[in-house]
């Protein structure tokens, strides 16, 4: 008796339709780590996969979805290719390969994709809206709408379409299209902070404070670490003069968020107008530590320096500032007058001499310059720049009375009493009750004396 051959009762490993079959076992396993998470475990089972099956197109798409989530966009897109040369009429490679055509910022090659997607499958409404965060991310944002608008229509439930879509409209100052896109957005998905949070935005810009409080409120009620939505919801307050509500979340953004410049920034502003300059100052401080480069910072608090009697610390800001931003005639129209208090008055008209020639329809420039040229005895220059204030601003009470003082100086009593009465009566219209006062007791000294 003869024994049999092994090989003849079953097909040995190397057996093509044995191969096929384990290459889909493996698949499965690598589908299955990829649900968990474990992408580099599902990397290795795709990867055993193509080798037992080099052709197996569903092997190279869901490694190549694997690589993208470990940030292998390159890798990733090879994959992508494979699936593509293997399978051309698969819509699914096609937007596969744009989502990472998309995340590599690629926008071209990536809305060229989901055009090829959308034509082997029209009513693919993911197509639609990754292409218009491709058309995002060129700046085309009414293609992009124009996409959210269609993925809407194909799948009215998208709550992620109506989101993109309301964030389009925001960077084209639709503000209330985008209120009504993002209120759809959390009518489907009520547990969205995000929504809720650029919601809350887009009613600050509307001056809507309170909508907007009520939706950070809803955005740090779903994520209590939400820095930014403290941030936001404490420049609403700000809207609303509740500075101090203002200064706790401020607060509380730089608890959640030590490094907020913004917010120590804002916290310091806030400050600033409760009369708390040296928590100001302090704040203005710790933002410039964290963001030494913006100007702003620099600018505020010299203001509060200045306030405070610190002239040298004022100017030193002001300079600063100016130095990042050259082209802003405010600022050196406040170091003109620190430079002024500090007697330096040719160093205070040099400033206002540049802020007019920045801002030549500056009346407050004109009027602190002729206020300096008084001070340094040239009483006809400081008439002259009184009186190109009150053109430019017929309603500055202080060039009035500034002008009526100089010209009772000069002896031109007639003229001052008229220009120090239009100051008392602007004064009075202004509710500014000492400067109108005051202003009412030099008319009257004027008048005894005539």
């Amino acid at each position: 008796m003869t024994s049999q051959k092994c090989d003849q009762i079953f097909a040995p490993l190397g057996a093509p339709t044995m191969k096929g079959e384990i290459a889909n076992v493996y698949i499965h396993l690598g589908n299955e780590k990829y649900v968990a998470g474990d992408y580099q475990g599902a990397i290795a089972d795709f990867t055993q996969a193509i080798s037992l099956k080099p052709d197996f197109a569903e092997a190279y798409s869901n490694r190549g979805s694997a690589k993208s989530a470990l940030g292998d966009i390159q890798g990733a897109m090879a994959d992508y290719n494979e699936t593509i040369r293997l399978m051309p009429d698969n819509p699914f490679a096609y937007y596969n390969r744009g989502n990472a055509k998309k995340d590599s910022e690629d926008y071209q090659g990536a809305i060229a994709d989901f055009n090829e997607a959308i034509r082997l499958k029209p009513d693919y409404a993911e197509a639609y809206n990754n292409r218009g965060l491709a058309k995002d991310g060129l700046g085309d944002y009414q293609g992009a709408i124009a996409d959210y608008t269609e993925t809407i229509r194909l799948k009215p439930n998208d709550a992620v379409a109506y989101f993109n879509r309301g964030n389009a409209k925001s960077v084209l100052r639709d503000y209330r299209g985008a209120i009504a896109d993002f209120s759809e957005a959390i009518r489907l998905k009520p547990n969205d902070a995000v929504a809720y949070f650029n919601r809350g935005n887009a009613k600050s810009v509307l001056r809507d404070y309170r909508g907007a409080i009520a939706d950070f409120s809803e955005a740090i009620r779903l994520k209590p670490d939400n820095a930014k939505a403290y941030h936001n919801r404490g420049l609403a307050k700000d809207g609303l003069g509740d500075y101090q509500g203002a200064i706790t979340d401020y607060t509380q953004a730089v608890r959640f968020k030590p490094d907020y410049a913004e917010a120590y920034s804002n916290r310091g502003t806030a400050k600033h107008i409760l009369g708390d300059y040296q928590g100001a100052i302090a704040d203005y401080t710790e933002a410039i530590i964290l963001k030494p480069d913006c100007a702003e910072i620099y600018y505020n608090r010299g203001l509060a320096k200045d306030v405070l009697g610190d002239k040298e610390g004022a100017i030193a800001d002001f300079s600063q500032f100016i130095q990042l931003k050259p082209d802003f005639a405010e600022a050196y129209s406040f170091r003109g007058i620190a430079k002024a208090d500090l007697g330096d008055y040719q160093g205070a008209i040099t400033d206002f001499n540049e802020a007019i020639r920045l801002k030549p329809d500056y009346p407050e420039a004109y009027n602190d310059r002729g206020y300096v040229k008084y001070r340094s005895g040239d009483k006809e220059g400081a008439i002259a720049d009184f009186s190109e204030a009150i053109r430019l601003k017929p309603n500055l009470a202080e060039a009035y009375c500034n002008r009526g003082s100089v010209k009772s100086e000069l002896g031109d009593e007639q003229g001052a009493i008229t220009d120090l009465k239009q100051a008392a009566k602007l004064f009075q219209q202004q509710g500014k009750l000492e400067p109108y006062n005051k202003t009412l007791e030099l008319i009257k000294s004027l008048e005894g004396e005539k």
